[in-house]
């Protein structure tokens, strides 16, 4: 069975605190994406259901998954028979715990999986609950992981995605501006270390006190780039890919087999 599989990143400006019109506008997206070629998934940014600085009124905008946003895209995931990444403020049963958290929807119309991010930095701090845990999900074609934004500064997760199996890590990310370089560095780094596609979908236009960079890109297990919007526009890209690459790439560089975990002892001391 083939590995190849069409991946699309969306760079898109959610609209700040109005999830409907941000949940219409993912829905046309993914319909316009799988009209022109069939795709296998498609990446948007973090929280692009609700925008990026909430504050208070995260609270108000939190969902249960699954809930509403989960159940409209997940019923456009499986009328193109593809998964959907994308980003909410998640509540648990307990309504003041809030995650800044990404979901899967797949082809079967189901949640496929959740992710709740891991690194907080700066304001998120004071508004979610950092998550403590990476996973992957199984496709028919391969196993990959979800991280969000900051979490792609931290190589630990996609070096503990990558050791779970995954030949692919999409990023949903709210990447200011300002850091532009870095995210390209990170994400370069990111895929070669590990050998694995990162697939990044930023998102772009400006809230109160923040601008982003938009720039998403689809890089390969030797850090060479498929596809690149490196304009601050809305948009989509889509590139076509070949999994099996992770494993040759992975054969020929004994980056993963040549690891020597007993020397790593800092790594998970915390300071």
């Amino acid at each position: 069975m083939s590995r190849e599989i069409t991946i699309a990143l969306v760079q898109m400006a959610p609209e700040l605190a109005n999830p409907e019109a941000n949940l219409r506008k993912m829905g046309d997206f993914v319909e316009r994406i799988c009209s022109e070629q069939k795709t296998d998934l498609i990446v948007f940014p973090e929280l692009s259901y609700t925008g990026n600085e909430l504050g208070l009124r995260a609270t108000d905008l939190a969902e249960r998954v699954p809930g509403h946003a989960t159940n409209y895209l997940a019923k456009r995931a499986n009328d193109f028979n593809a998964y959907i990444v994308f980003g909410l403020v998640l509540k648990e049963k307990v309504e003041s715990i809030l995650y800044n958290a990404l979901v899967c929807v797949g082809p079967e119309g189901e949640v496929a999986g959740d992710y709740r991010k891991v690194h907080l930095l700066g304001e998120e701090r004071q508004v979610y609950r950092n998550g403590y845990r990476f996973q992957t999900i199984e496709t028919e074609w391969g196993r990959f992981g979800m991280i969000g934004g900051s979490d792609l500064a931290f190589p630990e997760a996609a070096r503990a995605l990558t050791l779970d199996g995954a030949d692919l890590i999409s990023v949903s990310a709210n990447w200011e501006e300002q850091y532009g370089d870095l995210w390209m560095a990170h994400i370069l780094s990111r895929a070669g270390e590990n050998a694995v596609f990162v697939a990044a979908a930023n998102r772009v236009g400006e809230e109160p006190t923040m601008r982003f960079h938009g720039d998403s890109l689809i890089a390969g297990p030797t850090g060479e780039v498929y596809t690149r919007l490196d304009e601050a526009i809305e948009g989509y890209a889509v590139a076509t890919i070949d999994l099996d690459r992770v494993r040759n790439v992975r054969e020929d560089r004994q980056l993963i087999q040549y690891r020597e975990p007993n020397a790593y002892r800092a790594i998970v001391k915390k300071y």
